[in-house]
């Protein structure tokens, strides 16, 4: 061993070795159970910073732990190529996206390999290589097929300057972030996909999920499904069937409905609104679209605005004349595109009514009003109650009269039972280059309505075409693959004649919906994937990457599994099993590390001062998994400084304690102690490995370490309980800072004259029971009474300490996490219950 601890020669070293024996692969270790651990599909940009190092260190040490204990462990990486981000580039500097983009892969590749994380380099992909977008094309026509995929009309934003349609990134305060000019929303053709027809599927599915309540939720949000009621609001003195079709979960409030408010662009206001009040209406919702348009708050946090359309719609239980407005807060295309507006028991429709002077009427009391209660004056009631003021179903309770109005609302033909949901189907069109083209051609002989001919399978890959970056990517007028003649002029595959194709991309949400399946087959050029290989690997056991894609990418790569297997392309029908979302990493600014903040600290940095190891360290200590954490010189030093003492120990003891063994007998007194403590800290840091709880099972390390530094053997059994205690910590390091482990596993004299025999693939070390039995006991911890989990907690743990280990464990988080905690009950050496609200 050398005298100083010398990362910058170290580790290279056994980088090299990982690599010249192949040490990663997968799908070696016959009849081994399976492990598919993941990180989120990286985009190139280059260097990484230390947001990016907390990701993929996570998944590396779950890799590594799950192999020692005896997992065939797949844990591969390959690049999110396609995208938005390399066009604009290529817009600014004139560099052609193939050209910028394996180089950016390159330099990202060299800092994932120089931080030691274990990747299976053998399925490496690419989603701009055709290989692998041939298969986003075949999805695309075997999806057509299904039904899936259909042709509409849709809003984009459009810069009258440039003559361009804009992705929301490239608009600036409503501006276009090339010219300046105000943006304005037009309607195109684009191809969607129907995920809604998966609405029901995709909230049961994640009932048998273990992810995040917040992802949970949000997606079930964004999904909004919402029972209820449709029913028409006839317009006064118009034709019979013009009629406001309104959706409410709250039928029981209708008799309290005083306006109908509508989306400015309905079709009924559209139609029946002439002259100067159009023209009002009409440039309330181009303010309307501005506002959406905002990046950051936007329309959201917009203040609630309207305008009275003059027009008037009956309520069909009241008979009453109402006004119809158009408001900022109804949109076309969520549900009906109008609401009844109930502003006694809305709390929206209340302060809209606050504002414009409208009338409210108060139609459900609490249940437990003693008599007539007075409305209040400040609020909404918004919780069911008793029905006052309600025609026949007066003294109703909301549930009850809630169904009664619905079933006389469709005895009377003038509504019916809904189900609505908040969800869209998904539009894939992209007016980019950088993307998959889309598999379409169109032919005015065959195809005379325009809808779209596929192109047969045994066309594709339809290629990207070479282009003249300055010519085509200006940014500047129609689609760039509009403006390549080549690409755009073909054959109709039906009757041979002239036809042009589809210039429209996809969007690479597509490219990440289905990637990681595409790594079990990354070669196979007859199928995307090979079924014998999805029902070894799928479902991703571990999937890590940031909240931020909780609606959006979550949700598609749940989608296309399930459409998956329908097409029994594999049995599962969800892609992850398990999620992980780590916290944000904050620069030495304190905000969110990112190259638009000009504050992100390049892991070579930190690598070539104080090697991987420390990096790895650093990032996993410095605060829990899933909380963002503050960047800290100080940390990384101490974490520099820990692997220094490591050194210095085993410097110091290895060769003094190497093949020394440890019978029970020979440890007595001091030594006995230490080996207590080595098995205490082999039980915990197992337990806090599985439970994700690195920086506290680095500490565990930390702890033991002193622990060996402070003991000085007297004898054999001394010198055997040492070598016990060094051979453990750089067995339990390994998954952490796995360069150093190697250096102190080599230093106890062992050499890996067998694959199995390196340290990477020895099993993992197990806890001698006897020597913890009467140190720890294992707590059951329910959530409402119900059973949740359990923590491994001393015996002689005090109340609060049991307390706060059962609070801290994942598992029991993801049941109190934004909910209030209203008593705990805890049992000692048996039970914790969380009360909650």
């Amino acid at each position: 061993m050398q005298d100083r601890y010398d990362p910058k020669s170290l580790e290279p070293r056994w980088q090299q070795q990982w690599a010249t024996k192949d040490l990663f692969r997968a799908g070696v270790r016959s009849g081994a159970p399976k492990r598919y651990v993941l990180a989120m599909l990286p985009y190139p940009s280059g260097e990484m910073h230390m947001g990016h190092v907390r990701v993929y260190c996570i998944t590396d040490v779950l890799a590594r732990y799950a192999r020692k204990r005896g997992f065939d462990v797949l844990h591969p990486l390959g690049w999110d190529s396609f995208g938005l981000p390399a066009e604009n580039a290529a817009i600014k500097e004139g560099l052609h996206p193939a050209i910028r983009t394996p180089n950016n892969i390159a330099s990202f590749k060299e800092d994932v390999n120089a931080l030691g994380i274990s990747i299976d380099w053998s399925r490496e992909l690419s989603t701009s290589d055709p290989g692998f977008y041939k298969w986003n094309q075949w999805f695309f026509l075997r999806m057509m097929e299904r039904g899936l995929v259909y042709r509409r009309r849709s809003r984009v934003n459009f810069c009258p300057s440039c003559n361009t349609v804009l992705a929301n990134e490239q608009v600036e305060d409503g501006r276009c972030w090339r010219c300046g000019s105000v943006v304005q929303e037009r309607e195109i053709p684009e191809w969607a996909l129907r995920i809604t027809r998966y609405a029901d599927r995709l909230l049961e599915g994640l009932d048998g999920l273990d992810w995040p309540e917040r992802v949970s939720t949000m997606q079930r949000n964004w999904i909004g499904r919402s029972d209820g009621l449709e029913i028409v609001f006839p317009v006064v003195g118009a034709d019979e069937d013009d009629a406001f079709r309104v959706f409410t979960t709250r039928a029981d409030t209708i008799f309290g409905a005083t306006y109908v408010a509508a989306a400015p662009d309905h079709p009924l206001v559209q139609k029946l609104l002439k002259g100067a009040k159009r023209k009002e209406i009409d440039a309330f919702a181009e303010r309307v679209r501005a506002a959406a348009r905002q990046v950051g708050e936007g329309a959201a946090a917009a203040e609630k605005e309207g305008i009275d359309t003059g027009l008037r719609a009956r309520n069909p239980f009241t008979g009453e004349h109402v006004p119809v407005w158009v408001a900022n807060f109804v949109l076309a295309g969520y549900g009906t595109g109008a609401v009844m507006s109930v502003p006694a028991h809305d709390q929206r429709d209340f302060e809209f009514t606050q504002k414009y002077g409208l009338p409210v009427r108060w139609v459900v009391q609490p249940e437990d009003a003693a008599g007539p209660a007075a409305p209040p004056a400040d609020k909404a009631f918004t919780e069911y109650g008793v029905l006052v003021e309600s025609g026949d179903f007066t003294g109703l309770p909301s549930e009850q009269a809630r169904l009664a109005i619905a079933a006389e609302a469709q005895r009377r033909g003038i509504g019916r039972p809904t189900v609505n949901y908040h969800l869209r189907d998904w539009g894939i069109s992209r007016q980019r280059y950088w993307g998959t083209p889309i598999p379409i051609v169109y032919c005015k002989r065959c195809d005379p309505e325009g809808k779209g001919i596929p192109v047969p399978d045994e066309d594709l890959p339809v290629l990207l075409p070479d282009i003249d970056v300055k010519e085509v990517l200006t940014g500047k007028g129609e689609p760039p693959l509009a403006k390549v003649p080549s690409f755009v002029n073909t054959k109709c595959p039906r009757c041979g004649g002239k036809a042009r194709r589809e210039v429209d991309t996809m969007d690479t949400f597509v490219d990440s919906s289905w990637y990681m399946q595409r790594y079990l087959s990354p070669h196979e050029d007859r199928a995307p994937f090979l079924r014998h290989d999805a029902d070894r690997w799928l479902p991703v056991d571990v999937y890590v990457g940031g909240p931020e894609h909780a609606v959006l990418h979550l949700l598609y790569f749940r989608f296309w599994t399930k459409v998956m297997q329908e097409m029994s392309l594999c049995a599962n029908a969800e892609p992850a099993h398990k999620l992980v979302t780590q916290g944000i990493v904050k620069g030495r600014d304190g905000e969110k590390m990112s190259k638009s903040r000009g504050n992100v600290v390049s892991p070579r940095e930190i690598i070539a001062t104080y090697g991987a190891d420390t990096a790895r360290l650093f990032i996993l200590f410095a605060a829990p998994t899933e909380k963002d954490m503050e960047w800290s010189d100080e940390q990384v030093e101490g974490q520099f400084r820990f692997l220094g003492r490591l050194h210095r120990l085993f410097a110091a003891q290895a060769q003094r304690v190497a093949g020394k063994t440890v019978h029970a007998s020979q440890a007595q007194g001091e030594a006995l102690e230490l080996r207590r403590k080595t098995h205490r800290t082999i039980a915990r840091a197992t337990q806090q490995l599985e439970r994700l709880q690195f920086n506290t099972a680095i500490s565990s390390l930390m702890e033991l370490s002193n622990a060996a530094s402070a003991f000085e053997p007297q004898d054999a059994g001394g010198e055997g309980a040492l070598g016990e205690a060094l051979e453990t910590l750089a067995q339990l390091l390994a998954p952490f800072a796995p360069h150093m482990a190697e250096e102190l596993w080599a230093a106890l004299g062992h050499t890996a004259a067998e694959r199995d025999d390196e340290l990477s693939l020895r099993p993992w070390p197990v806890a001698d029971l006897q020597l913890i039995a009467e140190e720890t006991v294992h707590i059951a911890v329910q959530v409402n009474g119900k059973l949740r989990g359990e923590v491994l907690v001393p015996a002689a743990a005090a109340e609060e300490e049991i307390r706060a280990a059962a609070a801290l464990d994942p598992k029991i988080r993801n049941w109190i996490d934004g909910k209030t905690v209203k008593k705990v009950v805890v049992i000692p050496k048996r039970l914790v219950n969380f009360v909650v609200a």
